[in-house]
This record gives C-alpha cells, structure tokens and sequence, in this order.
C-alpha cells in the first residue's frame, strides 16, 4: 500500500509541476486539495504529500485556512538566482580555459550554435531545450561536481520564467549569436572574454525577464491552449 501511495504521490507531482511550467497554473493561483485530487483522480493523502514537495522545493505555499497557491514571482529572488548563475558559470569558464584538453562537448556545442543556414536553427521548446542544456554543459564539462550540482538547482527554479525568454524572435536570435560569442572565446582560450560574454548574456536574458508581467505570463497560458 505504501508503494502505491507514493507511486500516485509522484504522479501528482509531476502533474502538478508540469502544469506550472506549461503555465496552466500561474504564479498567485491558488486552489485547494480537493481541486487537485477532483482532476488527477487521486486521494487526499497522496496529494498532500506532493504539495509539500513542491512547497520545499519553492514551488508553492500553503496557506492559512484556505488551500495552496502557486508561489507569486518574487523578483529579488529571481534576480539573485540569476546573479548566482553568472557567479558559478563565470567560474566554470575559467575552469575550462585552465583545462590541458578542451572537452569534446565543445565541439558538440558549436555545431549546435553555428548552423549553416538559418532555417537549421531550432524552435519553439526544442531551442528552450538546448539554451538550458549549453549552460549546464558548461558547468558539467568544469568538472566540478558540487558546482554542477548547485548550478541544476538553480536552473530548474529558473526554468518557469526563462522559457518566456524564448517567445520572441530577437531573443532567440541573440541567443543563437550569443552562445556563438562565448564559444569563440573559449576555442581561443581566452578565460575572461569568455567569462565578459557570458556575464553579458545572463544579465540580457535577466534583462527580458524582468519586463514580463502578469498579462504576458496569462497570454503564455492561452498560447498553451
């Protein structure tokens, strides 16, 4: 019985997260356990005990006498993630340029960034996928392992607001140039141009997300539809 409890519990969970990241639940939404059980079709206990999971890892809030909600945008929060992100990939890249052999995920990263045509280029939650995956593979290729560790967090807390970054044309265009910008850098072993240009890519990015509002996350919402 325990086995199946959490099994549902992980299913609820990760219905739950997955709609936050899809924007079906937005930030300030708020809804009780019987809602949630009502739609997933699950009992109170497993329900509850995904709601706290995802009340520890940031997600949501309990609120006093009247259900849950999903954590409002708190910008502080978001512009400190975003400022410990540059602190650690920053570091990274001059871990990589000190390295006696460039690792082959270089390689791997400037064909992704430089594609031959512009029609070559990904889209939509697939361009989302790979922006996430350049910087991971940064910190991951450093070869530190709690450094790594630190940097996913941070990466999935920022994961519901950056993937607004990439609904716009030019935001998906200076990435594609940007990312190229770094790599450059790095094939030339040029720690702190690399780091310069990777400084200046996170605080743009940082820079379109603090424009998004209320109206443009429930206008994300209906696209999802």
């Amino acid at each position: 019985m325990a086995l199946r409890k959490s099994s549902i519990a992980d299913r609820v969970y990760d219905a739950l997260k997955d709609d936050i990241f899809e924007f079906r639940l937005l930030p300030g939404d708020k809804f009780s356990e019987g809602d949630i059980g009502d739609r997933l079709e699950a009992s109170r206990t497993p329900v509850r005990q995904a709601l706290f999971q995802l009340q520890r890892e940031g997600y949501v809030d309990v609120l006093f006498r009247s259900g849950w909600q999903v954590k409002p945008l708190d910008f502080q929060k978001i512009a400190e993630l975003y400022d410990l992100r540059i602190t650690l990939e920053q570091a990274a890249v001059h871990k990589l340029c000190a390295l006696p052999e460039k690792p082959l995920v270089l390689r791997t990263l400037r064909d992704i960034w430089n594609p031959a045509s512009h029609a070559e280029r990904a889209v939509g939650s697939t361009v989302r996928a790979l922006d996430e995956s350049f910087h991971g593979d940064l910190v991951v290729a450093a070869g530190n392992q709690e450094m790594s560790r630190i940097h996913r967090e941070i990466t999935e807390r920022l994961r519901v607001i950056r993937r607004l970054d990439f609904t716009r044309d030019n935001r998906v265009d200076a990435t594609y140039r940007e990312h190229a910008a770094i790599l450059v850098a790095l094939d030339e072993n040029d720690a702190q141009l690399a780091a310069k240009r990777l400084g200046s890519h996170i605080r743009s990015s940082h820079g379109a997300v603090q424009e998004i509002t209320m109206e443009r996350l429930r206008e994300a919402a209906e696209e999802q539809r």
